[in-house]
């Protein structure tokens, strides 16, 4: 690095020190994003915080019931409630949009409930306000405005002319100012750098944070090129901050939001009664455990006697509604599952869509990188569901099986029950949060790949852009 272009950076400093309106910005900005990281660490933590008092409460409801009939327990059913990623404070993702809370019960498979956007104004749809909003969509606007007079300014006033004719090339010119408002990127992340930092030290996700910090800083820097580029090409400053505001809107604003609803609608996902109904149909073609006439159930029936040994249900040596009640439990969550199967199918289909537009749109790529590391993307949503219903069907099953094992043949009018105690043998939900680098280093990959292209595309185009400067000075 040359003493010109490091004194071009330095006085590029001391411009921006001496604006009165850059300083100002750049002060509220960085007050915005650190009360954006203290109360997104404050909501995180009296989330979770609820969320983990809201699970015990319900075990502890659970494992309190009375003697009861087994199945009884079946649709008393209990609720999981989906524990938060140590880094959603930064970014929350989908998460509003989900829901967290399941309730489990037999024969269903439910979905997960109260999101946050359903519950909220809906200005919550702009944006909430945590770090990632304020550097994915603020950030790069302070960057325009600080950095579009860079080179243009310098052509306006003259002292480009000034600064080649004393032997200082275009290169370093361009090279100076590209230092000083890279320092500047680089501050505007320090504070998320640091809530990220001490957030992810004792939670084990340090890879992940600073492959966080990493992909903003890349992505921030995009735009500084973008800035200083326009601002090199364009011969008044005022055209360039009217190109720069058209092109923040355009990849920032319009595409994040547009595109995805293109996606949604070229990869149409059905609805949730359209999905009922479907089941519906399927579950009466496969066999009905509450018909006692099911031709299904009927040839179960003859399988299990024979099983057995024995010419009558009366003489099984477990009760047979136990049996039953298992069966149906197991063909209608095979059932569940591939109606779930094929939903996720849709959804990451729609997501690869998406994705590839990051090409288009920077923020798309750092959006879904961000999301990714922070585990609250859409995959991470999926695969709290997939464990949830692992755990209800073993759950709904466990019931079952002390329903066939505990329970003989009674007579109608009867009320059989067992013994309390034997709710504390029903295991309870732990979800196990899969790591991102593992499950998504692909698309990880392809979100850094993506960010490094628009690097390497407008590095080119600045030094295209230095080289004109030079012949337009002469």
């Amino acid at each position: 690095m040359s003493g010109a272009t490091v004194r071009i950076a330095r006085e590029e400093w001391r411009w921006l020190a001496r604006s009165r309106v850059a300083l100002v910005a750049g002060v509220l900005l960085l007050l915005l994003i650190i009360t954006a990281t203290f109360t997104s660490v404050q909501k995180h933590e009296a989330i979770d915080e609820a969320r983990a008092r809201y699970q015990s409460e319900q075990i502890e409801q659970f494992y309190n019931q009375p003697d009861r009939h087994p199945h009884r327990m079946v649709h008393y059913g209990q609720y999981v409630f989906r524990p938060l990623a140590p880094l959603a404070f930064f970014d929350t993702g989908v998460d509003a949009y989900t829901g967290n809370m399941v309730f489990l019960e037999g024969h269903r498979q439910n979905s997960a409930n109260f999101a946050e956007a359903r519950q909220s104004s809906l200005m919550l749809r702009f944006g909430q306000l945590t770090p990632a909003f304020v550097l994915q969509t603020l950030a790069p606007l302070l960057i325009i405005f600080l950095a579009f007079r860079a080179l243009a300014g310098e052509r306006e006033r003259g002292t480009l002319r000034l600064m080649l004719a004393q032997g200082i090339s275009a290169r370093q010119i361009v090279s100076g100012k590209l230092i000083a408002h890279a320092a500047v990127a680089g501050a505007i992340v320090l504070p998320a750098l640091l809530a990220l930092t001490i957030m992810s030290a004792s939670s084990g996700a340090s890879a992940q944070a600073l492959l966080i910090i990493l992909g903003y800083c890349a992505y921030l820097i995009v735009w500084t090129l973008m800035a200083l580029v326009l601002s090199a090409l364009v011969p008044r400053a005022r055209d360039a901050l009217l190109a720069l505001v058209a092109l923040w809107m355009v990849t920032v604003v319009l595409l994040p939001r547009g595109l995805p609803e293109l996606v949604a609608a070229s990869q149409t996902l059905p609805t949730r009664i359209e999905t009922e109904v479907a089941i519906g149909r399927d579950l009466k073609a496969i066999g009905d455990s509450h018909d006692p006439d099911d031709p299904y159930f009927n040839d179960f029936k003859m399988e299990v006697l024979a099983r057995y040994g024995v010419s009558d249900v009366q003489d099984l040596p477990v009760q047979y509604a136990g049996l039953v009640a298992m069966e149906g439990e197991r063909l209608t969550s095979d059932l569940f599952n591939r109606y779930a199967a094929d939903a996720n199918a849709r959804e990451d289909r729609q997501n690869a869509l998406v994705r590839t537009f990051g090409l288009a749109s920077p923020l798309i790529a750092v959006r879904q990188l961000s999301m990714t590391l922070a585990g609250t993307d859409l995959d991470n949503h999926q695969d709290f569901l997939s464990q949830v219903e692992s755990y209800r069907y073993s759950f709904v099953q466990h019931l079952n099986r002390m329903q066939a094992e505990q329970i003989p043949a009674v007579n109608p009018g009867e009320d059989p029950r067992i013994d309390a105690s034997n709710w504390l043998e029903v295991p309870g939900f732990a979800y196990v949060a899969p790591n991102p680098l593992a499950y998504a280093g692909g698309r990880i990959a392809q979100s850094f790949g993506i960010l490094a292209a628009w690097l390497a595309g407008l590095a080119c185009l600045l030094i295209l852009a230095a080289r004109r400067l030079e012949r337009i000075a002469r």
